[in-house]
């Protein structure tokens, strides 16, 4: 049974910084790309940003890029999402998932519970 754990979440002023962490568990986590989509109260769930299984490639949405980092340590079947100059439109549930490397959401079968990022101006 495949689980993702996110956490890190939390309430933070616009310009400050978070770090999301998603551990899984379940399968070989090295075989799979991760990725990050979020969904604001109200909106539609948007992708985020995607790792493939190496760590090589990276990909984000226009509206984090230069913001946010996505990375993973293989050896701790974790991956992460550094989210610096936070505004508030960031403020949404983030949810860590597991699968095809792409930007669809189609393309991960596998998604953590998700952790609330609040941010205030």
């Amino acid at each position: 049974q495949v689980q993702l754990v996110e956490s890190g979440g939390g309430l933070v002023q616009a310009g400050g910084s978070l770090r999301l962490s998603c551990a899984a568990s379940g399968r070989t986590f090295s075989n799979y790309a991760m990725a990050w989509f979020r969904q604001a109260p109200g909106k539609e769930r948007e992708f985020v940003a995607a790792i493939n299984r190496s760590g090589s490639s990276t990909r984000y949405a226009d509206s984090v890029k230069g913001r946010f980092t996505i990375s993973r340590d293989n050896a701790k079947n974790t991956v992460y999402l550094q989210q610096n100059s936070l505004k508030p439109e960031d403020t949404a549930v983030y949810y860590c998932t597991t699968g095809q490397y792409g930007s669809d959401w189609a393309s991960y079968n596998y998604r953590g519970q998700g952790t609330q990022v609040t941010v205030s101006s």
